[in-house]
């Protein structure tokens, strides 16, 4: 059984204690921690035998914990798996790796140092059924090379606090990484362009605003991203290939036909939309330590190369112009 540790007890916390205890099987949470220790003390009061650690940088170092998942806060992220990268542990990081590249540059560093991988981030969406059937279908050259890539993000509601800039780093971070893997292309420019706004939105930032990207191959991505005020949580993409394209699929939903009319219900929430990808994706890290000894999923180079992209989308803001997407040289580990 793999000993894992959870820093961060809100909802993803919760949830993917919850799932790390009853369907992922070979491993077992055997403590947490939380910047509210109430919300720990909480949690592990749930679960025989949970031990709960002051702070993410004790459990680290607990002797029991052989590999970590972090799901606290985005600021926090980069601090506590450069400490496990140090404690030689297994990580398993949500989305993003760090809130800027110069850190995911330190990250990457550091994993290096050690030779093999000992990261995995958190982007659940390569292990949804749908996304991963769109991949099989352009990796197998049947529609022609990918040319364009339209997309949406659609979410009810943001919590207090959160900024313009977040559009980017924290909500499209998921389509930075998953138009790269499904196009195994890397970006060349960037420009995010600011709306017409909604008259619903209220409370500070820009939404909508619209993403623009384009590829070393010279694909081009547009991305809409309405963060809040929308109808539902709604994630659409359609990628136009040279002979046909390809879209993603709606969440399965029964339709209702009734009073003259024909209705199917929206998701609200994230945690039910990717359910089941976020199943996948922790059944498969924890199967690939046990048979590996080390994860094959979304690497720091990825963490790092979405973090980039959004660090130069963020910069375009108000220029009316592209700006470039430039990384550093690939290291060897992630070839």
């Amino acid at each position: 059984m793999l000993n894992i540790g959870v820093i961060g007890c809100g909802a993803i916390g919760r949830d993917h204690i919850r799932r790390l205890t009853d369907i992922v099987p070979g491993c077992q949470v055997v403590a947490c921690a939380d910047y509210f220790e109430e919300s720990a003390n909480k949690v592990a009061a749930q679960y025989e035998g949970m031990k709960v650690y002051k702070t993410g940088e004790e459990l680290i170092h607990a002797p029991e914990v052989q590999a970590v998942v972090i799901t606290s806060s985005d600021p926090s992220h980069a601090g506590y798996v450069l400490e496990a990268l140090k404690a030689g542990k297994f990580v398993f990081c949500e989305k993003p790796l760090a809130q800027n590249a110069g850190d995911c540059e330190k990250i990457i560093a550091a994993e290096t140092a050690h030779g093999r991988r000992l990261l995995q981030v958190g982007f659940m969406r390569r292990y949804d059924r749908g996304y991963a059937e769109m991949k099989r279908i352009i990796d197998s050259g049947e529609l022609g090379a990918p040319l364009m890539i339209h997309a949406c993000h659609r979410n009810v509601s943001q919590p207090d606090g959160f900024q313009t800039e977040m559009g980017v780093s924290n909500v499209a971070i998921h389509e930075l990484d998953i138009c790269r893997w499904l196009l195994g292309d890397e970006y060349e420019s960037a420009q995010v362009l600011k709306v017409r706004q909604s008259a619903c939105s209220t409370k500070g930032y820009d939404n909508p605003q619209i993403v623009l990207l384009e590829t070393k191959s010279g694909a081009r991505i547009d991305v809409e991203v309405q963060v809040a005020d929308a109808y539902g949580y709604d994630i659409q993409c359609q990628v136009v290939c040279e002979k046909g394209t390809v879209n993603l699929p709606d969440p399965y939903a029964v339709v209702k036909r009734a009073n003259a009319s024909r209705s199917f219900p929206i998701l609200t929430d994230w945690k039910d939309r990717f359910i089941e990808a976020y199943d996948i994706e922790l059944t498969h890290w924890v199967k690939t330590l046990e048979e590996k000894g080390e994860p094959d999923g979304p690497s720091a180079w990825d963490g790092y190369a979405a973090c980039v992209a959004a660090d130069a989308l963020n910069r375009s803001r108000g220029t009316g112009r592209f700006l470039p997407v430039e990384t550093m040289e690939k290291p060897e580990l992630y070839r």
